[in-house]
């Protein structure tokens, strides 16, 4: 069957129906049910009915309707609930059969879940009733096969018309793709409504049961063979890791007195199970999709900074999330992609599912530096010596792109030239108002993000660690670079106002330091790029009320004309940003700071049943007033997942260099979360485990073998 849109009244109607269409859809009181790349998405009673509701496979919709009926009538919804990533289940009365009694006799249960390539619907009638009863079960089905960016655009595309197949219905679309939905015990079918239907006789006491299962069984066809390079996505189709995450045997936990603690880390790393991707060129290599459910793929940004926050959990997503990078890296000057010759990709998609970008797009800023940052934090964590080895020709390009494409006008700072059809901002801030003035005017290019020099200065540093560890020349010169860039940093970037000093969130074209005091400056804390005063100065600036909000940091503080504390980049909260500010802390040695800003996720995390969303309104905490959901955020995700096992690193205060055969701890004392334990840490070939008393004592419970333990 095919949907149509009524007439348009006037003028002045057909306007506003056309933005609605066109609105980006709203997800924070939808339920997910997440194995990526299969996801599914529905208001809490479970029927899709629309927008962006549907079962999605590898960013095509399979299902966009899913309607049951009990006696020609939606049973009426009682509870929602889920115990996995994977799952959910959504329990229904259906009244139209109960007898004259008030209390519901006849329960309609619904159990849902994904897999690695399919969805599944258990549909369960329950007779409590004094007598059998009869009823005609239907299910409504139908789908567009639209892609993602097309569901995300807000666009409403016309339902396809369905064929009756074994068992069930099936879909096919212009492009080749096509969908089935079977059932069993088999239905009778009507193809031409979209229907299945069943007649049940239950007993007293007794059960009926079907079963639906849903997939994607055929793909487009890939575009022929053509000159461009191997770099290209033709067949990147994003696929379930065939093994268990590496943590799977021993999962990261923690046991605080302050519960709220252990239930974040447990979720979190729930998540980020659910978030496991693997690289179709190889697929032992996995990495973290990005988020659910615009996101499902491969992030260069995202992926490297889920899986070194993700660290406690083991090296082997950061080895994977590399491995996979360095197979993509730009070989050749593309302007349409912005690819160059060692640069890190921002995103791949299937080509399929592309929208106003490149499938393979490598406009971002920050990934390349990260790169180099992430193999040397790899190695240190207990990365085997030949697979870093292997990866480090990926990092020298990667080098060679900083003072290379990486600073355009050879001014020894990293900046980024947007080409007209490219993202705007290519910082981790990437929408058209995410670098601002205080007084609310946008900064012109070309950009040189703050974060961004810390990111080089660090992987400058690292790499000429590289460098010397596995014999290759070149050392010296990349630590003058980045001494070089230190002196410019602390000439051009620092700003002062009544509040005391703090560095631009970036330099504009003109070289002039923009003012608007944004959360950018915690990514520098760490870096090495700092002063000892500086830090503790920046420190000072984070936890000020203007960007402090008391549930995370705020990405634009309150005191500038353009926050908007329900923006995407001008003063919402991103949980991740908060972390990344929090493990800087931790690594200038002011882990009082840092567990402070993680102590506002902890606040706000019950608020989002523990499943912390990409980010959240920015307004000031006022107990018992939940935060403020961001409607279009996409939950879970990747790197507000992984702040899980970042607040477990800075509660122990981990810091490891397994080359070297040595671990610290720091633990932070006091704890505003009491005495805690934290299990699981894999480092070095084995788990650490330490519990921290009330008091502060650090005893350590278990440590990898042939590594010592430092408690400072």
């Amino acid at each position: 069957m095919t949907e149509t849109t009524p007439v348009p009244l006037d003028e002045a109607t057909e306007t506003r129906a056309v933005a609605t269409a066109l609105r980006q859809p709203y997800l924070h009181e939808h339920v997910t049910c997440l194995c990526a790349p299969v996801l599914w998405l529905s208001p809490p009673h479970g029927d899709l009915l629309g927008g962006v509701d549907g079962l999605y496979v590898a960013d095509r919709r399979v299902l966009a309707r899913l309607r049951v009926t009990v006696a020609g009538e939606a049973p009426t919804p009682i509870s929602t609930g889920s115990m996995s990533p994977a799952d959910a289940r959504f329990l229904a009365v259906a009244r139209g059969l109960s007898d004259p009694r008030p209390d519901p006799m006849v329960m309609c249960e619904r159990f849902r879940r994904v897999d690695a390539d399919s969805g599944t619907e258990t549909i369960r009638l329950e007779n409590r009733s004094r007598g059998a009863v009869v009823a005609e079960i239907v299910v409504y089905a139908g789908t567009d096969l639209a892609a993602m960016g097309r569901v995300k655009a807000g666009e409403q595309g016309s339902l396809l018309a369905a064929e009756e197949v074994d068992s069930g219905l099936g879909w096919t679309a212009g492009d080749g793709a096509y969908a089935t939905l079977t059932a069993s015990p088999p239905p009778r079918v009507d193809a031409r409504g979209g229907r299945l239907r069943w007649r049940a006789e239950i007993p007293a006491g007794g059960t009926w049961t079907a079963e639906l299962t849903a997939r994607l069984t055929a793909r487009p066809v890939p575009s022929p063979a053509s000159s461009t390079p191997a770099t290209s996505t033709d067949g990147f189709r994003p696929t379930r890791p065939p093994a268990p995450a590496p943590w799977h045997a021993d999962p990261l936990r923690v046991c605080a007195d302050d519960h709220r603690t252990d239930e974040l880390v447990r979720l979190s790393v729930a998540d980020l199970d659910a978030l496991r991707l693997c690289d179709p060129a190889e697929p032992a290599d996995s990495y973290f999709a990005a988020g659910s459910p615009w996101y499902l793929t491969l992030f260069g940004r995202d992926a490297l900074w889920s899986a070194l926050m993700s660290l406690p959990l083991g090296y082997e997503m950061l080895a994977g999330t590399l491995r996979t990078l360095a197979r993509r890296q730009g070989t050749r000057v593309d302007p349409e992609r912005e690819e160059a010759p060692g640069k890190i990709l921002h995103e791949v998609r299937p080509a399929d599912a592309a929208v106003w970008l490149p499938p393979v797009y490598y406009g971002t800023v920050d990934a390349t530096p990260l790169f180099v940052v992430a193999l040397a934090e790899a190695w240190r964590w207990g990365m085997p010596a030949d697979e870093v080895e292997a990866l480090v020709p990926a990092a020298e390009r990667a080098l060679q792109w900083l003072r290379g494409h990486g600073d355009p006008d050879s001014d020894g700072l990293i900046e980024y030239v947007p080409s007209g059809t490219a993202l705007i901002n290519q910082g981790w801030k990437d929408s058209s108002d995410g670098v601002q003035w205080a007084d609310g005017e946008l900064a012109e290019g070309p950009v040189a993000l703050a974060e961004v020099q810390g990111y080089a200065y660090q992987a400058a540093i690292d790499g000429a660690a590289l460098l010397e560890a596995f014999g290759r020349p070149g050392a010296d010169p990349w630590r003058q670079w980045a001494a070089d860039l230190q002196t410019r940093f602390r000439k051009t970037y620092w700003l002062s106002d009544e509040d005391g000093s703090y560095p631009a969130i970036a330099l504009d074209g003109r070289k002039r330091p923009v003012d608007g005091p944004a959360s950018n400056m915690g990514h520098l804390l760490g870096t090495g790029l700092l002063s000892t005063d500086e830090e503790a100065a920046v420190a000072q600036r984070l936890l000020s009320p203007a960007l402090a909000s008391g549930h995370g940091l705020r990405t634009l503080a309150d005191s500038t004309r353009g926050f908007n504390a329900l923006s995407y980049h001008a003063g919402s909260v991103w949980p991740h940003d908060t972390a990344i500010a929090a493990l800087g802390l931790h690594r200038a040695g002011l882990n009082g700071e840092a567990i402070r800003l993680l102590a506002g996720l902890i606040v706000a995390a019950p608020a989002f049943d523990y499943r912390l969303p990409e980010l959240y309104g920015g307004y000031r905490a006022t107990p018992p007033m939940p935060p403020v959901p961001y409607p279009a955020s996409c939950r879970p995700q990747a790197w507000a997942a992984a702040v899980g096992p970042a607040l477990a690193r800075v509660l122990l205060g981990i810091d490891a260099d397994i080359p070297a055969g040595r671990i610290t701890l720091s633990p932070v004392t006091p704890s505003p979360i009491g005495a805690f334990e934290v299990h699981g840490v894999r480092i070095g070939g084995g788990s650490l485990a330490a519990r921290v008393d009330a008091q502060g004592h650090t005893t350590v419970l278990q440590a990898p073998p042939g590594i010592e333990v430092v408690v400072r």
